[in-house]
This record gives C-alpha cells, structure tokens and sequence, in this order.
C-alpha cells in the first residue's frame, strides 16, 4: 500500500469561475508548504466528480516543471507566471 495520502476538501461554490478563481488563490497560498502539488488543483461539480476543470496548465516545459499559470492561458508557458 501507498505511504502517501490525498486529502480531498470539499468547498461548495455555486459557479464554476468563482470556485476556480478560489482554488487558484488557495492553491498560490499554500505553494510552498512540502507536499502540496498545486499542479493538481481541480474543480468538479458535486454531482459530477469524473468531469475535473484543472486550475492550472497542465504542460511541462523543458526542466520538467509545471506551468504555474492558469489552465487555457493565453502566451508562453511560465514556471512563475501571473496566471
């Protein structure tokens, strides 16, 4: 079995903007704790979890680290980019 542990912590958020926008802050707020990847950010609708809306751009760039704007940014991919 895995010796790592995902935390899952529901907030509720009636649109979709909106609760990316908080992930977005709430991710960027806790970056720099060990263990948080805030690559991995998403939103989903209650009722339909499968359907994940990523907060972040999914790509690598050539390090082999995430770009840390927002996910569909418009320009280059940034490792600290305003979002």
């Amino acid at each position: 079995m895995s010796q790592r542990h995902v935390i899952h912590l529901p907030v509720n958020v009636p649109e979709l903007a909106d609760a990316l926008r908080f992930a977005y802050t709430l991710s960027r707020s806790l970056a720099l704790i060990p263990g948080i990847e805030v690559a991995g950010a998403n939103v989903s609708s209650e009722d339909a979890q499968h359907v994940r809306h990523w907060v972040f751009c999914d790509r690598f760039l050539p390090d082999r680290r995430r770009c840390t704007r927002r996910a569909d940014h418009d320009g280059p991919c940034d490792p600290v980019g305003p979002g």
